[in-house]
């Protein structure tokens, strides 16, 4: 038997043993209740501010409400742990990152989880560049002034990052090994905490998103030395990229990325239906204004192309990671 929406609604309630509502909702189209989006940065983040905006996008297209959860910590591992905790039905989600995605689980030797197989890809939203910055009013304006500085202080140079085996972690390890250099890294809980360090002077230098880094570096809070990317940014039209400066660093010219995902093992309906509202806010005018002001380059996607685009990133980073022996326990 079919009852009408309220007719249902007042069935699901009177069922002793809940099963008419299962049996009732199950058969509704995705999605028929509220979603849940777990943000793997905390709030004020540039991640968690895009996690907002497709929230907000997608809760229109979807017709229900996308609730955004913060949970940060271990650069997205609790994160993915809550998600792998949830039924693979597509009403809970997260986004994810560069990091998540091909770099963090091989930082660790025992890894917390398998990228090609723990999640099933929505789409990828889009890019943005990293920046490495530095204090002003330190005399810091060139790549050779921070080789100097880092060679010249004990332990080397203090770096902060949004968390161990996130890009601002690998590429200012990575770079420092090919300017001959060492460092000492301090992970923070994202990276508005890593900001206000770095602009109170309590670590030397941080590489960041590069609209937090403008934003900063025209407020003369901070210096930019180097853009992680392969042309030079009309934010940061005077920064040279890495490459420009260091024709070695060639190859860590890669910008990070934030992706939407579900556990694996949900229906393919449900992400067919979760990639078609994303490709429907990719034409949304307020969407894509929203993120270009963040210096977000939006990006046609399949939910096929997040895996792809880990497996390619991975392809990189761990022969890295295992060089540098930057996995621990």
């Amino acid at each position: 038997m079919k009852f009408p929406d309220s007719a249902l609604s007042r069935a699901c309630l009177l069922a002793a043993t809940g099963l008419l509502c299962a049996a009732g909702a199950s058969a509704q189209a995705y999605p028929a209740k509220p979603i849940q989006l777990i943000a793997q940065q905390p709030p004020g983040s540039a991640s968690d501010a895009m996690t907002r905006i497709w929230a907000d996008c997608a809760a229109h297209e979807l017709g229900q409400p996308v609730v955004v959860m913060n949970k940060p910590g271990a650069n997205g591992v609790l994160a993915i742990n809550g998600l792998k905790g949830q039924p693979a039905d597509g009403y809970t989600l997260m986004s994810i990152g560069m990091s998540q995605m091909s770099i963090t689980p091989y930082t660790y030797r025992q890894r917390p989880y398998d990228p090609g197989s723990d999640f099933d890809g929505v789409a990828v939203l889009g890019t943005s560049a990293l920046v490495l910055a530095v204090p002003a009013g330190e005399g810091l304006t060139r790549l050779a002034d921070l080789q100097k500085l880092a060679k010249a202080t004990a332990g080397g140079l203090n770096f902060g990052s949004p968390g161990k085996g996130s890009p601002a972690h690998l590429l200012t390890t990575a770079l420092l090994d090919k300017l001959g250099a060492t460092g000492t890294h301090v992970p923070f809980v994202g990276e508005g905490a890593g900001v206000t360090a770095l602009i109170g002077k309590q670590i030397q230098a941080m590489t960041l998103v590069i609209g937090t880094a403008a934003a900063q570096v025209k407020a003369g809070r901070l210096n930019a030395i180097a853009v992680f990317d392969t042309q030079r940014s009309p934010l940061l039209p005077d920064v040279p990229t890495v490459a420009e400066l260091l024709p070695a660093a060639a190859d860590l010219a890669r910008p990070s990325w934030i992706a939407i995902v579900a556990k694996a093992g949900t229906p393919a309906a449900a992400l067919a239906r979760l990639g078609a509202a994303t490709e429907q806010c990719r034409a949304n005018a307020q969407y894509k204004s929203r993120l270009e002001a963040m210096s977000v380059v939006l990006t046609p996607s399949t939910p096929a192309d997040v895996r792809a685009w880990a497996a390619r990133d991975a392809a990189v980073w761990r022969p890295l990671i295992d060089r540098l022996g930057l996995a621990s326990e």
